[in-house]
């Protein structure tokens, strides 16, 4: 297990290099770097005017050592002006350059500053992505569950009633994006049309948290992801209560919730664990529609504001963390598998 954990730990960093390299190259593009010398400096600047300072702030330099002085490996950038002042990457205002640090990237948990939203790369993650945390943990809280007892139910007795309800109900909510759902809900119970049964704002659950300003936002989620993992759910419980062991169950005489509860259950929720897992990647980057949609200023806002307004450093970071919990969650959902299920072996 241990051999098994370094070597994916080592695809991992190789896999996050190259995707990072790969957004890098794209958000350093000449055409964003011309949008990004207008917006901070003129709009109405020329083509030299642009190429000059774009030179002046290291963007001139060939790629991979801009990726390497962003990465921490490759020492900041440095321009010395026709005055002898000197400015770069690493050399903060009211600080003198022979008191820069040598190397600010990463690594050094130096992440940059945004422009659109003036403040540091790292502060903007940390406070955003805190938020989408709080909202993806009571997606998580609300939407596994459910969707478990609904795939459950569904897979006990396949052909049923029961079975054919509760599948067109998982067909109709994943089949419905947030968007729709999302507006849909606001319509009816927070706007006045319907029932105005919410009055509070996802604004404001950004600083208190209630079941009125918090509640839309969460349903909206996770009606998206239950019906998928339900229909997971549904499919594998519908294949285990086909096997060999639960026909010799029911031979013994065993009663069927005995069946279902000591034998079925937990070898049906082995496939659904690896879908729950891959939700997570997928909760942190697809909750951009229902943010912006209620207003919620979480890490999906921060990925918006950062595309809109041309914020290099800010994308990138979003960027980084993305790619993190995305191979961060293929590793644990990898190792829980294992662990649920004795039959598979790692050599």
């Amino acid at each position: 297990m241990g051999l098994f954990i370094l070597r994916r730990l080592g695809i991992m960093f190789l896999t996050a290099l190259c995707l990072t390299f790969v957004v890098f190259w794209l958000t350093n593009l000449y055409p964003n770097l011309e949008k990004l010398a207008k917006s901070e400096g003129n709009q109405r600047m020329a083509d030299e005017e642009v190429v000059s300072w774009l030179a002046e702030r290291g963007y001139a330099q060939p790629l991979f050592v801009k990726y390497g002085e962003w990465i921490g490996v490759v020492p900041g950038f440095t321009f010395t002006d026709e005055e002898g002042n000197v400015s770069g990457r690493c050399i903060d205002a009211g600080v003198a350059p022979e008191d820069a640090p040598t190397y600010c990237g990463i690594l050094q948990n130096d992440w940059g500053r945004s422009t659109a939203l003036d403040n540091e790369v790292s502060s903007v993650i940390s406070d955003k992505l805190g938020l989408t945390g709080y909202l993806m943990m009571w997606v998580l809280i609300v939407m596994v569950p459910s969707a478990l007892i609904i795939g459950v139910l569904a897979g006990m007795r396949e052909g049923s009633r029961t079975d054919r309800s509760l599948s067109t109900l998982s067909i109709i909510t994943t089949a419905t994006p947030e968007y729709v759902s999302g507006v849909l809900l606001i319509t009816f119970f927070a706007s006045g049309v319907g029932w105005k049964i919410f009055k509070g704002s996802a604004t404001k659950a950004m600083e208190e948290p209630s079941l009125e300003n918090f509640t839309l936002p969460v349903i909206t989620i996770s009606l998206y992801g239950m019906g998928y993992i339900a229909r997971m759910t549904r499919a594998s419980m519908t294949e285990v209560m086909t096997a060999q062991y639960i026909r010799t169950a029911r031979l013994k005489g065993l009663s069927f919730r005995t069946i279902v509860m000591k034998h079925a259950l937990r070898n049906a929720l082995i496939a659904p664990f690896t879908v729950i897992m891959l939700q997570i990647p997928w909760l942190l980057n697809g909750v951009v529609i229902v943010e912006t949609l209620f207003n919620y200023k979480g890490f999906g806002w921060a990925l918006v504001q950062a595309a809109g307004n041309n914020d290099i450093e800010l994308l990138l970071g979003v960027s980084v963390v993305s790619v993190v919990v995305v191979l961060l969650t293929q590793l644990i959902s990898d190792i829980g598998y294992v662990f649920l299920n004795p039959r598979i072996r790692i050599s």
